[in-house]
């Protein structure tokens, strides 16, 4: 692969149209030759940016570092023995310059760095958007059929999924249609603090993709005038240039509001164009692939959206009811806005005169622009439901000002179906009277829109930590002198929760707690947050979800307490099972509360399950933890199929591998057990992979295709389950791995001195990303840290360790014994195996233990610290070794060519940030001085920043 080498040079001359990039728009034989221009442009023009901001001095440092680490890189970067002499020179230059640096001076070139790789990324979130439209247009002139060529046809797309499907033969087109029909993904947006980068840049980034798109949309007509090339190479230096000169830090934690704002900021400015968009495609896809005949439903809703932002209180005192209350008062604010405006934008539009009979008589027979006079009310009275939402918010937040008019619930809209009916009457008015086009132009859009976000925008889900449940239980046990519900056993918990849930009197009244210092603060807060729920209106709150569930007592404690505060429509109620055991008895937990007929008459046949991956693996390990999340879907699917009960299961995946995410969405949905999915998929979506994902429009509409047509093929396609000797190998595997990883991270007493000196652990506290504080508990180790900085910390260094800890040491003792070649057919012909062992082999193509070597070197001074990191990379290179023999190949992701790309354009520009980052932390551990300790903190916040888009992950 051609070698990419992107100085920070002059930007003079720099510019997206050159003589050779028209010809290559033209024959579209190398796009990444495009991708490459496009990324060496924006580095010259970022270099002349720094050298007009920063001055000619800073440049060179950026300079002399970039070369350094090239260098390092073309001799092997410390795995290559016969070039050792050549690579330690050249990383010796690089600690070098990175320790001749003022502190400030560390910061500024450490946001050369960051935004270089903040520049590549939106280079290379545009390259897939401009692949897709080639392999597009490739595929509208390839067959010479009349084809709709809404979708491309890949074997992840439902342009390539509906027709593999109907071409097998033993699937009909109404099968496929009802399957499309009828599934549903739900996506819950969460605030989990790994999003490093400042609303403010990924606005920034954003413009620069479409100026990139735009640039191709120009080159595509063949030659550009002077003029129009102009206007956009400005444009991009304008933005470079703002981007250098905006502060890319957080400079306070966001309240959970702000938080919440954020994160559905996405389903205002992208989503609520792009999901009516891509449905759009999906029904000409299915018309073109299935016939005219099979059209998406009016009101079908393969997406929903939930959040978590403002509802998920497990571990944050921030999240308290009213912050509740106020996040979901706001967000029917901003639903009804979004309502009203395309309803303003409709109104502007249907100037007909003509309408049915069913309508005029809402309108009257004068009204000579029946459709505008219909909507007008409905215009009116949304503004009405904003006015009371905002009335209701002041006086949540205790305002004093007086209200000009109190609006009564009667005089708004409070459910979705309420504004639905009133919308269909006019879209089947306009398809009555021949204006079917109109109808299925923007009033279409809106239906679907409506019938996916409703008048609450993200409906959100409440989750508390089962102790905060029992301890209120507790707390009303002894008040009634009944005892103390803690110290009682499962069966006494049973038996006491099913009479109370049968029981027509209160278990307590609101004025027994409120008032009385026999209840501490935390349990108040815990009754209050169930006195909140009961106050909600329809589709405000979605689910329940109890963290850290062990037991059946953890799910009717909470249908207990809903009831009693008065909840009429309970919520479901959710337990989440996280731990290695809790996985394990989850089974067990599920049977107990299948079979208490308090239960059973209060779920409806129906039950919601989730699945923790980031705290399993923690726990126990990434390959134990993969195992013990397969069979626990496949034992909880059985349950409920034993016990006739619906099941849905919630999967609580990060973005990145060590907290179950996977960059391949398509195949990580086809890698789960089977039939355990059946056309439902909850899932979280976190942090940084919100924008990845749903930044933007083009992206948005591939990420929901990619779920839609991974669901439907996941339901209609046979995958091997597990064989029993392949059972009995996975739980070889496990144990060993699960071993190994608990040796290192529980047992070694060596082990958290060493975390928390060799990575920026401590510190990662500082980066105001979030609202929730680093650990559940503000003492203890490891065990008490959140997934997330322990995933994030760890990244930083590049060693990436949860990920592949005790996995090869799994491996390598398989492959030795008579249990080899079975290992080897299992990695070959189970695809669920070899999805987990692909994604270590990604992680450790994407570490780099020579770095992580570094980070020891300067910042470890225990002597039995440093002896466990030397013994821990050894390990690395062990795992190394084992997965590439597993796998068969000779080097990592031999035929991943994007993640190839992504590596060779970045790992320079990260090798420096780490140098850089080290240097920093040596700084700031032995810093007195409170203003240089504030300048060396901003500098460790940049390189962090810079490392994790270098990265393309961060927790």
């Amino acid at each position: 692969m051609t070698n990419c080498n992107f100085r920070f040079h002059s930007s003079e001359g720099a510019s997206l149209f050159h003589d050779d990039r028209i010809s290559l728009a033209k024959e579209g034989n190398d796009l990444d030759k495009q991708l490459r221009s496009d990324v060496k442009t924006m580095g010259s023009i970022l270099g002349e940016t720094i050298q007009h901001f920063a001055g000619r001095e800073i440049f060179d440092k950026v300079e002399s570092l970039r070369l350094a680490a090239k260098s390092w890189r073309d001799a092997g970067a410390g795995r290559d023995e016969s070039q050792k002499e050549a690579c330690d020179h050249a990383f010796k230059s690089m600690c070098d310059t990175a320790a001749s640096l003022s502190n400030q001076d560390l910061k500024t070139v450490s946001r050369a760095f960051a935004h270089f790789c903040a520049i590549a990324n939106a280079a290379e979130f545009h390259h897939r958007s401009r692949w897709n439209e080639h392999r597009l247009a490739m595929h509208a002139t390839s067959d010479g059929k009349n084809t709709s060529s809404a979708m491309i046809p890949a074997e992840d797309s439902c342009g390539g999924v509906l027709p593999q499907l109907l071409s097998r033969g033993d699937l009909s087109a109404e099968q496929i249609y009802q399957t499309l029909c009828s599934q549903q993904v739900e996506l819950v947006l969460t605030a989990h603090p790994t999003e490093v980068n400042r609303r403010t840049l990924l606005d920034k980034h954003r413009r620069i993709q479409e100026l990139l798109t735009k640039a191709d949309d120009l080159r595509s007509k063949g030659a550009v005038p002077n003029f129009e090339k102009k206007v956009v190479n400005d444009s991009l230096k304008r933005e470079i240039g703002l981007m250098w000169q905006s502060d890319e830090l957080y400079r306070r934690k966001p309240s959970v509001q702000e938080e919440a704002e954020r994160g559905t900021l996405v389903v205002e400015t992208v989503l609520w164009n792009a999901l009516p968009s891509f449905l759009r495609k999906l029904d000409a896809v299915m018309i073109d692939t299935l016939g005219e005949q099979y059209s998406l439903p009016l009101e079908s809703t393969p997406f929903k959206f939930s959040s978590w932002m403002g509802g998920d209180r497990d571990g944050n005192p921030n999240v308290t009811p009213d912050v509740t209350r106020e996040v979901c008062l706001r967000n029917r604010i901003r639903a009804a806005t979004l309502l009203k405006n395309d309803l303003s934008e409709i109104a502007g539009r249907l100037s007909t005169t003509f309408c049915s009979d069913e309508l005029r008589e809402k309108v009257g027979e004068n009204a000579r622009a029946p459709y505008r006079v219909y909507i007008a009310s409905m215009i009116e009275k949304l503004g009405s439901t904003i006015d009371w939402a905002d009335q209701e918010l002041r006086n949540v937040q205790g305002s004093s000002q007086p209200f000009e008019k109190s609006i009564s619930v009667s005089d708004i809209y409070l459910t979705k179906n309420q504004l639905l009916d009133e919308i269909l009457l006019m879209y089947h008015s306009l398809n009555d009277t021949g204006n079917k086009l109109t109808a299925e132009g923007k009033v279409l859009d809106l239906i679907r829109n409506l019938s996916a976000f409703g008048l609450t925008l993200c409906p959100l889900d409440v989750r508390q930590e089962s102790t905060r449940h029992t301890e209120a239980l507790d707390a009303i046990t002894k008040y009634l002198g009944l005892g103390s519900y803690a110290e009682w056993d499962e069966e006494t918990k049973l038996s006491w929760l099913q009479a109370e849930l049968s029981s027509k009197r209160p278990l307590i009244r609101t004025t027994d707690w409120k008032n009385n210092d026999a209840f501490s603060e935390t349990v108040k807060d815990t009754l209050d947050t169930f006195q909140m729920i009961s106050e909600q209106h329809d589709d405000s709150l979605n689910a329940y979800v109890i963290s850290q569930a062990t037991t059946a007592s953890d799910v009717l404690a909470v249908l207990l307490l809903q009831i009693d505060a008065g909840v009429t429509k309970p919520l479901r109620v959710v337990p989440l099972f996280e731990t290695l055991d809790d996985l394990n008895g989850a089974a067990e937990t599920m049977k107990t509360l299948f079979t208490l007929p308090a239960y059973r008459a209060r779920i409806g046949g129906k039950q919601e399950v989730m699945i923790g991956y980031s705290d399993s693996a923690k726990d126990a390990g990434r390959l134990a933890a993969s195992w013990a999340q397969y069979e626990t879907q496949e034992a909880l699917a059985g349950v409920a199929k034993e016990h006739d009960v619906d099941l849905v299961f919630f999967h609580g995946k990060g973005g990145t591998v060590g907290r179950g995410g996977n960059p391949a969405t398509f195949n990580a949905i086809l890698s789960h057990a089977p039939n355990t999915i059946n056309g439902r998929f909850r899932v979280t979506e976190q942090g940084e992979m919100i924008y990845q994902n749903f930044g933007h429009l083009d992206r948005a509409q591939r990420t929901l295709d990619i779920y839609t047509a991974a669901i439907c093929a996941e339901k209609h396609t046979s995958r091997q389950s597990p064989t029993p000797k392949w059972r009995n190998l996975m739980d070889t595997l496990s144990k060993i791995s699960c071993d190994a990883y608990r040796q290192i991270v529980r047992e070694d007493e060596r082990f958290v001195p060493y975390f928390r000196s060799a990575t920026p652990e401590l510190e990662l506290s500082a980066l105001n990303i979030g609202s929730r504080p680093a650990k559940r508990k503000v003492s203890g180790g490891v065990e008490s840290l959140r997934a997330i900085p322990w995933i994030f910390a760890w990244t930083q260094t590049r060693l990436n360790l949860p990920t592949w800890l005790g996995v090869g040491e799994a491996i390598s003792e398989v492959l030795r014994s008579e249990d080899g070649d079975e290992l080897r057919s299992m990695y070959n012909e189970w695809g669920s195996f070899r999805t987990t062992v692909d994604l270590v082999e990604m992680v450790l193509a994407k570490s780099e233990p020579s770095i992580a070597r570094h980070y020891d070197n300067v910042l470890v001074n225990d002597a039995k610290a440093k002896e466990l990191g030397s013994a821990i990379r050894e390990i690395h290179h062990k795992t190394e070794n084992a997965v590439l023999d597993l796998a068969g190949h000779k080097t990592f992701c031999e035929t991943n060519i994007l993640l190839q790309r992504m590596l060779q354009v970045r790992n320079p520009y990260v090798d420096c940030s780490n140098v850089l980052q080290a240097e920093i932390l040596k700084r700031l551990r032995d810093c007195e001085s409170e203003e240089e300790e504030a300048v060396l903190k901003d500098a460790l916040l940049v390189s962090i920043t810079g490392i994790a888009n270098g990265m393309g992950n961060t927790g």
